[in-house]
């Protein structure tokens, strides 16, 4: 019973449940002494052996080299970086990763990346909450002689209204010269929200780039924001307009960086709606008792005089816009 106290003490294997060498040589030395315990001859013991063998390598297939036994760890552990004795599964489980890793493709990280536009909120107009939309309102007096002519703003994705109503001064959730009479909603999958310098969905990339992308809708008008906060409001050079124009150059809005004063303006007359029947009184109503009572007291050369104006405000944005764009910002 002594050589079972000199037997060494039994260890798990480098492959977790799978016994090293020093592992079989423990249970041999246990079974041996057992067998001269029963006055078995030579020839029994060396068949008693050989079957204790066979039963342990059923059990647990030897994973690793016979000639490893009596091997140095240090060499058994080089001749494992060659990959000798690597079990099947854990190669095939391996090659199912990369397997898995190579099947992900850009389009599926693209259509994961607009998964991540959660769903926006309802449109109330009683709140005045317009999600991702342009909204309008007719300006006093102005609106009066030329009803094409509004205030406008651009709205957060909770709805909050950001408009540019004064030099260094932007509005929020408090939309100057009343509630809007107009909106158009946006679709945030039509903007570039590149996460990085290779990421543009736009063919802009550089100059998209250069003036400043964003990660997200808010973050594109938090950054608006930041830039129109250093200036100085002028109705016919740095309007409301330029500011939700500087939004969806940003947000490379329809993949289009040439958003300016005017094509915002249509935008939002050919495709915007009105938000009820009052809303068209609002804005109409008055330019309409305006021309009545000119025509009346003054005449036809009042309806002249009123149209020469409109046409004079209508030819000076886009002379501006596109023929002086260092003077438009």
């Amino acid at each position: 019973m002594k050589r079972f106290a000199l037997a060494p003490k039994p260890a798990m294997g480098r492959f977790g449940l799978i016994p090293d060498p020093e592992t079989y040589l423990y249970w041999l030395l246990l079974l041996f002494p057992a067998s001269s315990s029963l006055s078995l001859s030579l020839p029994h013991q060396f068949l008693l052996l050989l079957q204790t063998l066979a039963s342990l390598s059923s059990i647990f297939p030897l994973c690793v080299d016979p000639s490893d036994i009596g091997v140095g760890v240090s060499d058994r552990n080089l001749k494992m970086s060659r990959g000798r004795g690597v079990p099947m599964m854990d190669l095939k489980r391996s090659y199912d990763v990369e397997d898995r890793v190579v099947s992900v493709s850009i389009p599926s990280i693209i259509e994961a990346d607009e998964a991540d536009l959660w769903p926006l909120p309802e449109i109330d107009t009683k709140k005045s909450k317009f999600p991702c939309c342009i909204v309008w309102t007719p300006l006093p007096v102005v609106s009066w002689l030329a009803p094409f002519i509004g205030h406008i703003g651009l709205c957060r994705e909770d709805g909050v209204i950001l408009d540019f109503a004064g030099s260094n001064f932007i509005n929020v959730d408090d939309f100057a010269f009343g509630p809007p009479a107009r909106y158009l909603q946006l679709d945030r999958t039509k903007c570039c929200l590149p996460p990085n310098m290779g990421g543009h969905t736009c063919k802009y990339g550089f100059k998209h780039t250069d003036f400043g992308t964003a990660r997200t809708w808010d973050n594109a008008l938090s950054s608006s924001t930041r830039s129109f906060e250093h200036k100085t409001y002028n109705i016919f050079t740095c309007n409301c307009h330029s500011f939700v124009a500087n939004c969806l150059n940003r947000l490379c809005y329809g993949g289009s960086m040439e958003w300016n004063m005017v094509n915002v303006a249509i935008l939002l007359m050919i495709k915007g709606k009105w938000i009820n029947g009052s809303s068209v009184v609002r804005s109409f109503l008055p330019c309409a008792v305006v021309t009545s009572l000119g025509v009346v007291l003054v005449g036809w050369p009042f309806l002249i005089g009123l149209s020469s104006f409109s046409l004079l405000l209508f030819a000076w944005f886009i002379i501006a816009t596109y023929c002086f764009k260092n003077i438009i910002t």
